[in-house]
């Protein structure tokens, strides 16, 4: 009875059992980890108040997906056997992502009479109040550069305000070569590129006044009539642009007459790291700051907007560190609302916005005499020592620009610029693993060389306690990594697991592209060509050209 007995049951659990143990092996999902984070939401009452709110947890294996995401490496040997590598990376806050970047190779031609040598452009944008200016700039800002200077180069008298981009485009591809000195004068190539930057964004913020301009007859003009531009094909995007605002930082490698160019507008930063061999055989870094912060909390930047208007408000165009209390960068393309009189914006909020029931946000209160922005970069320029190449057996020199760090603000208000030249300096020297903070000054030796003016705000900066990761191939994403926690695994995964845009509250878009440079004569430097079409946040581009 009891063998018989058992049969049943045993048959019984094994049709149970069977279901259940697949339900829980194929159709339950495992528990993600949580933390918790502290936001602002509105409340049943209808205010707004302060609540918990949970965020899953990303895993260390998705948090490095989503830093290499959008990571690249290029490399290119030029004569002389220098191999020129850059890296470029970015991670979102905002969604989507208000920073951009671009570079461009500009091979000189063969029959130019120039001494050899190529135009290297990197720059990166940090966009604010939406993602549209900065991708303008991806798309043109380069370009326009390389413009100006190319009919500059081949024609120093040329009206070049009057000149098209058609025209600009011709005159950099085809004119045919002269001997000229031009782009030899670093003061030369400054005004270039100050004029470049001005007249774009010239172009930017005019461009929805065009289009009224254009669709306004001088009937309607007099009674005050004002258009509905909304079905305008370029009504969205021209005004888009001229009302967000992006920062820009630019690098220019002129090889053939040995000279770098830093043109900053907006508070982005170029750091470069320079070697130095000591007496007793040691290297050390020395931190060279290219470019100033240029916001309300430089010194240099309140003098100068304090200078352009009325003594009387001297004590509003900066408060707290703002343009007019808002905006933090006082250079940046865009931002029209700091740059339109008032009776300007209202014309246009009228015409672009209100016939589909929008608004442009309104011009700031102290708003009297525009602009208070401007677009006009701050150029620096450095020679390029190390060219061209010592012959193997000849001497080298003691101290040689070896890399250059272009970023937006959202790296450097989590790390300074001597622990990026640090971080970049060791990476180079192959270091390797998780490294105590304390410890790196130990094995890094960094040296302070130009310090710039510093115009952000260092309590945001990271704990000075923890580790460095130095586990990324890719220089761009070492240094994002090491700005959200580094070798602190547990913060690390907060940080990047936090969503848009709660994420905004914790930290910034980060864009970072690194530059530098090996000798490529002892057949160790692994190159690629740069041939990649097209532009965009991602851009890549190479044009041959005479100069």
């Amino acid at each position: 009875m009891l063998r018989r007995a058992w049969k049943p049951v045993l048959g019984t659990a094994v049709l149970v059992g069977t279901p259940a143990y697949l339900y829980y092996s194929h159709y339950r999902k495992p528990t993600r980890d949580t933390f918790n984070i502290s936001m602002k939401a509105v409340g049943p009452d209808g205010k707004r108040q302060i609540v918990t709110q949970a965020i899953p947890l990303l895993t260390k294996d998705e948090v490095d997906g989503r830093i290499r995401q959008h990571a690249s490496a290029k490399s290119v040997m030029r004569p002389g056997g220098i191999v020129w590598k850059s890296t470029t990376a970015h991670l979102s806050s905002n969604d989507p992502i208000e920073d951009a970047n671009s570079n461009l190779l500009i091979e000189r031609d063969a029959s130019d009479l120039s001494p050899p040598g190529d135009y290297l452009f990197f720059a990166v944008m940090d966009g604010h109040g939406g993602p549209h200016t900065s991708r303008v700039l991806s798309d043109v800002l380069i370009p326009t550069v390389a413009m100006e200077l190319a009919m500059r180069v081949n024609d120093p008298n040329a009206n070049v305000n009057d000149r098209g981009l058609i025209q600009k485009a011709k005159s950099l591809i085809w004119s045919p070569s002269t001997p000229s000195s031009y782009d030899a004068n670093p003061v030369n190539v400054a005004n270039a590129i100050e004029t470049a930057f001005t007249k774009l964004d010239n172009q930017i913020v005019n461009a929805p006044l065009e289009i009224l301009y254009h669709a306004v007859d001088q009937d309607a003009l007099k009674k005050k009539l004002i258009p509905d531009l909304t079905k305008h094909p370029l009504a969205t995007s021209s005004i888009q642009a001229a009302m967000s605002g992006s920062c820009a930082l630019l690098a220019m490698f002129d090889t053939s007459h040995r000279n770098l160019y830093i043109a900053c507008t907006g508070d982005s930063r170029a750091v470069a790291g320079v070697y130095e061999e000591g007496s007793d055989g040691q290297g050390v870094w020395r931190v060279e700051v290219l470019t100033e912060d240029q916001t309300g909390r430089n010194p240099n930047e309140l003098k100068r907007i304090q200078s352009e208007h009325p003594a009387d408000e001297a004590p509003h165009v900066v408060r707290n560190g703002r343009i007019l209390g808002g905006l933090e960068p006082s250079r940046a393309f865009g931002d029209s609302r700091y740059k339109w009189p008032r009776e300007v914006q209202e014309v246009l909020n009228k015409a672009f916005m209100e016939p589909k029931g929008e608004a442009l946000r309104s011009a700031p209160p102290t708003l009297k005499t525009p602009p208070y922005v401007i677009a006009k970069p701050v150029v620096t320029h450095r020679p390029l020592s190390f060219l061209p190449l010592p012959a193997p057996d000849a001497p080298h020199p003691k101290s040689a620009l070896r890399f250059l760090v272009l970023a937006t603000d959202g790296l450097w208000d989590e790390l300074s610029n001597e622990e990026v030249v640090a971080l970049v300096g060791g990476h180079l020297s192959g270091l390797r693993g998780t490294v105590p903070k304390a410890q790196l000054p130990s094995l890094v030796r960094t040296a302070t060389g130009a310090a710039g003016v510093e115009g952000k705000d260092k309590d945001r900066r990271g704990q000075r306690e923890g580790a460095w990761a130095f586990e990324d191939d890719n220089l761009s994403t070492h240094l994002i990594r090491n700005a959200l926690g580094g070798g602190d695994v547990e913060h690390l995964r907060k940080l990047a697991s936090i969503p848009a845009p709660h994420s905004r509250r914790f930290r910034d878009d980060i864009t970072v592209t690194v530059v530098w440079w090996e000798d490529g004569r002892d057949g160790q430097a692994q190159t690629e060509q740069i041939s990649v079409p097209g532009g965009g946040a991602d851009g890549q581009q190479q044009i041959r050209a005479k100069l």
